[in-house]
């Protein structure tokens, strides 16, 4: 518990002079005033030095019995998480004194005055910057944690980013609106959170999983250029990069184009790269399609700070006599290779285990082929020509002491598994530079992908994305889109971008339809009858029959963002008040119950699970 004989005092007319983290060796000499928590105490007898920390750092407070007797006395009632006010000056350390290792290590306030302005019980968790504690307790007693230095680092990095993209935005002459957080129910890709309604007993309200709807409302009625830094929420499976709830920069603007959209991002990352990072990027960034991306790197977020991309290695096999290859290649499947440096070396229980996790990633098996000391170490050697050995190495471009490995199965299935397994193998052998942010663009997606649960045809995006302009057109061609070959809608594609940095997905966007008869195929295409078209999409369908320019935009989860540039492993590390993974809030032990007067009120009733 508290002290409670201690005099906890008022501010008074005390106003603050210095933050803790910024004063200096330029204030030598000068009368300051701090206000900020008890970080650390340390009582030397005739000297109590007090380590003061607010949102911007840590400075030494020291306390001379004999320099001022009643600062002194007050300083021995003092203890961690205490409030205090200090007034001091500032003096230099001598050298031999100063603490490196702070920002505020060459000078210390001596102390004139103290005064306690709350105290504090022994927290639960330990308020040091470098301390290792559990995180639900971080989450519970959020608002301690909160106290800490790479915390409000990152809050600040998050404003900062946030000013930055306002700014920047403003400039090119985008306006910030806002749209309705609660509106109807409509298939977006994740499961809505429903908000009940008391005035219409039996409907639902859901909370916006995206301003998508809306904003391409806003370009129907003549706004131009819209943007928001907006609140959006996903019913989803969570991960260390997703929340319930989250902020989202979005921005669309009318008559845009691929070109258009890619410029004004290029430009709003140069200016959050200079004013937050203050380093400077290279732009244009590289662009890869889709298709490109998943032959090379086996991801459509591929990291591309290092080498070690897939190669196809059929024809190198073509005539093979390994019955395994030669079977793959003659049911259309392909032979695909990454080349690991260095690792000829490796045991077999070595090899054993980089086959386990192919398989758990969905291959049936994996081969491997390592060069060493001109000749080749391989399970299937006595199968290979010296033209396969050969021609395998140069495909690759192996060396002497590399190994190869290959997988042999459809074009998806091995591609994916290579593009893990290099992830992986980079990670393990340190093959991933930390300080580089590399760009990149990954345009026509597949306007549709397979449910993996259902494996219906369902959006890759959204359902309001527009198809490339020659599918645009079969599609208005074709009387029954939802009737067409499996075939032909998996090579259907969309006017679609993601920007991807160091293999994460930063933003994702499109060039939106503006035409009511291309939305309507889209939706017969994803099986929506018209009827049920009418019935979700009704507004949007006829807002397209009064003069909808063409336009598209892009969104950037801006707590993904900021997660990356700040450093951070996990997205709960730059939001103030986040959930956990199972999307629960240990600090307000939301999501909670509520009395049944509540639930009468909303024409619910209440669910016994037992």
């Amino acid at each position: 518990m508290a002290n409670e004989t201690v005099e906890i005092s008022d501010l008074g007319n005390l106003r603050r002079t210095h933050y803790c983290g910024q004063v200096g060796l330029s204030d030598v000499g000068k009368t300051v005033t701090l206000l900020g928590w008890v970080n650390r105490r340390r009582d030397l007898g005739e000297l109590i030095f007090i380590d003061m920390r607010d949102r911007t750092g840590l400075v030494q407070v020291v306390c001379n019995r004999a320099a001022s007797a009643e600062a002194f006395r007050v300083a021995e009632a003092v203890r961690s998480e205490y409030v205090l006010a200090v007034i001091g000056t500032v003096a230099a350390r001598a050298e031999g004194q100063i603490n490196r290792d702070m920002a505020t290590g060459s000078i210390e306030v001596v102390a004139q005055e103290i005064r306690i302005l709350n105290t504090a019980k022994t927290p639960p968790i330990y308020i040091r910057d470098e301390a290792e504690q559990d995180e639900l307790l971080r989450l519970k007693y959020r608002y301690l944690d909160l106290r800490r230095v790479p915390m409000q680092r990152n809050l600040e990095f998050h404003h900062k980013t946030s000013m930055a993209v306002r700014n920047y935005l403003s400039e090119q002459g985008y306006w910030e609106i806002e749209t309705p957080m609660m509106t109807r129910s409509t298939p977006e890709g994740a499961r809505d959170f429903l908000v009940p309604s008391r005035l219409d007993p039996g409907k639902f309200y859901a909370l916006a999983q995206s301003p998508q709807l809306f904003k391409q409302l806003l370009m129907v009625g003549g706004t131009d250029k819209y943007f928001q830094i907006v609140r959006c929420f996903r019913d989803e499976d969570l991960r260390a990069d997703r929340q319930p709830e989250f902020t989202q920069i979005d921005i669309e603007s009318s008559f845009a184009t691929e070109e258009t959209v890619w410029e004004l991002v290029e430009g709003l990352m140069k200016r959050l790269w200079k004013d937050v990072m203050n380093q400077e990027l290279e732009t244009p960034f590289p662009r890869l399609t889709y298709d490109e991306a998943m032959s090379r790197f086996g991801s459509d977020k591929p990291d591309t700070r290092f080498g070690m991309e897939i190669q196809d290695v059929t024809p190198v096999f073509k005539n093979t006599a390994f019955g395994v290859f030669r079977s793959t290649v003659e049911s259309g499947g392909t032979l695909r290779a990454i080349c690991l440096p260095g690792q000829a070396g490796v045991s077999r229980h070595e090899v054993d285990a980089l086959t386990v996790r192919a398989k758990t990633h969905g291959a049936k098996g994996l081969v491997t082929v390592a060069y060493h000391e001109g000749d080749i170490k391989s399970a299937i050697k006595k199968y290979l020509t010296e033209d396969e050995i050969s021609g395998l190495k140069q495909a690759v471009g192996a060396n002497d002491g590399d190994m190869v490995l290959i997988v042999a199965d459809a074009f998806e299935t091995a591609v994916t598994v290579l593009g893990r397994l290099r992830l992986e193998m980079a990670n393990k052998l340190g093959l991933i530079p930390k300080d580089k942010f590399n760009f990149l663009w990954i345009t026509k997606f597949p306007l549709l992908k397979r449910n993996e649960e259902t494996g219906e045809w369902e959006a890759a995006h959204h359902p309001f994305t527009s198809p490339m302009a020659e599918d645009a057109l079969t599609l208005l061609r074709t009387e029954a889109p939802e009737a067409l070959p499996d075939d032909v809608k998996a090579h259907i594609y969309a006017r679609m971008y993601d920007l991807v940095m160091n293999g994460v997905e930063l933003a994702s966007g499109s060039i939106r339809i503006h035409r009511r008869d291309l939305q309507e195929k889209v939706f017969r295409l994803l099986g929506l009858s018209n009827e049920e078209a009418r019935n979700k999409f009704g507004f949007l369908l006829d807002a397209f029959e009064y003069g909808a320019p063409p336009h598209g935009g892009i969104a950037f989860g801006l707590d993904r963002l900021v997660m990356l540039m700040a450093g951070c492993d996990t997205i709960r590390d730059v939001i103030a008040f986040p959930k956990t993974s199972s999307g629960t809030c240990p600090l307000t032990d939301a999501p909670a119950p509520v009395d049944d007067k509540q639930l009468a009120d909303l024409g619910l009733a209440r669910i016994d699970r037992k």
